[in-house]
């Protein structure tokens, strides 16, 4: 089972290990962090998942589609490396992908 390692905003870390396919929000959201909301569930139509990926792993996974990019304009603090949590699947491939949480999803 691939390992995530969320960075809290504070420095705070969490190690979580998933089933191959899980997406990074749900992952958060079962792990019980609070900086992602996941309001729509994961439809990614709201952006209260939005993560950092780490700059190492960034290239590593599939690319935004142009509907995540349309909503990634609209978050709080948008960066080159900002993705929903909803569209990330973690596979065996990305075991220990480190994901950067934000100090607020507004």
């Amino acid at each position: 089972m691939p390992l995530i390692e969320f960075i809290c905003h504070d420095g705070e870390t969490h190690q979580v290990h998933v089933a191959s396919g899980t997406s990074v929000m749900q992952a958060a959201v079962n792990q019980g962090l609070d900086a992602i909301l996941a309001e729509c569930g994961g439809c990614a139509s709201c952006g209260t998942c939005h993560v950092y990926i780490d700059n190492g792993w960034i290239d590593k996974l599939v690319p935004a589609s142009a509907g995540e990019q349309s909503m990634l304009e609209c978050v709080s603090e948008p960066a080159r490396n900002s993705r929903l949590g909803c569209q990330v699947r973690v596979t065996d491939e990305l075991d220990g992908i480190v994901v950067h949480l934000p100090e607020s999803q507004f």
